[in-house]
């Protein structure tokens, strides 16, 4: 066989195994390979189809509220270059499939639950609604989502070998047409009540996209290629968002308090500078008053 007959086979061979990869199909229902890494639903403690890699709690360790700081340089870029959507909607599904923690709204929802609220004190609800005050849950934390770094279509190698003829160049430009999409996260979690960090977690993911599209095959090479499909960012994001919860979880199962010896939290610290005035003293601990006995009414005769 001439060394361009096995050039010509080999490119075919090659084109026909990116191709298999590109067939378009009609919409389905579901699917056996998700398109995130975050699936399925949930429903209270209840989770259906969720990522096998996704840490799990057996019981919450308490109520949470997501805070996203849509001011954030990052948040823009997402929205506008992106045009992705807020990270908040993913994040509720993981932590409630996770078990770990009560998911409760804080977001735009909330302003729908105010607004019935009003519509109940304006009179206007149906006896029996129950809106009354008292029933709302209070967030014991907050969770902060933050993107740290997030790099889309960063071109392989190869490219050098688009300008040889024949099988090597067919090499070079599909080496040429690998993209790849990465992004590094970040999860802090709050205590609603002190204000103090408990705990904060970053998290990373990276996706190597490759596909082909516009071939011309002919003779013994292959022209038109470079033109790729873009893997969404959005999917490495919430896989490096699932990754800073999964290390997040693991690092609470050890949890112990912060503790500043001597006198506790927020009293001065131990590092003071010249001429501050001492931390104050640590408060004594409050002892149960004492309860006084009655004196006795009893009275003793004398025949």
């Amino acid at each position: 066989m001439k060394i361009s007959t096995r050039h010509s086979v080999l490119t075919t061979a090659v084109l026909a195994v990116l191709l298999s990869g590109c067939v378009s199909t009609g919409p389905t229902i579901g699917s056996e390979k998700a398109s995130t890494v975050a699936t399925g639903s949930a429903a209270g403690e209840s989770a259906q189809n969720a990522n096998t890699q996704l840490e799990k709690c057996a019981s919450p360790l308490g109520t949470a509220a997501l805070v996203e700081e849509t001011s954030a340089e990052w948040y823009r870029i997402f929205t506008t270059e992106y045009k992705l959507g807020s990270t908040t909607p993913v994040l509720r599904l993981l932590m409630q499939q996770s078990n770990c923690f009560v998911v409760v709204e804080r977001g735009r929802a909330f302003q729908a639950m105010e607004r019935e609220r009003q519509i109940a004190g304006a009179g206007q609800a149906r006896e029996g609604s129950n809106f009354g005050g008292g029933q709302m849950v209070a967030a014991d934390f907050s969770i902060t989502p933050e993107v740290l770094v997030s790099g889309r279509n960063t071109s392989g190698g190869g490219g050098g070998l688009a300008g040889f003829g024949g099988t090597l160049g067919l090499i070079g430009a599909v080496a040429g047409s690998i993209r790849t999409n990465e992004a590094a996260t970040m999860l802090t979690l709050v205590d609603n009540r002190s204000g103090v960090q408990i705990a904060a977690s970053q998290g990373a993911s990276k996706n190597t996209d490759f596909n082909v599209g516009g071939l011309l095959i002919g003779g013994g090479g292959a022209a038109g290629l470079g033109g790729y499909t873009n893997t969404p960012q959005g999917k490495v994001v919430v896989a490096a968002f699932t990754d800073a919860y999964n290390e997040m979880i693991r690092a609470l199962r050890n949890y112990k308090a912060q503790q500043v010896q001597g006198q506790g939290l927020g009293t001065g610290g131990k590092l003071q500078v010249d001429g501050a005035p001492a931390p104050a003293p640590k408060p004594a601990a409050k002892t149960a008053p004492k309860t006084k006995t009655a004196p006795s009414t009893s009275t003793t005769t004398t025949k």
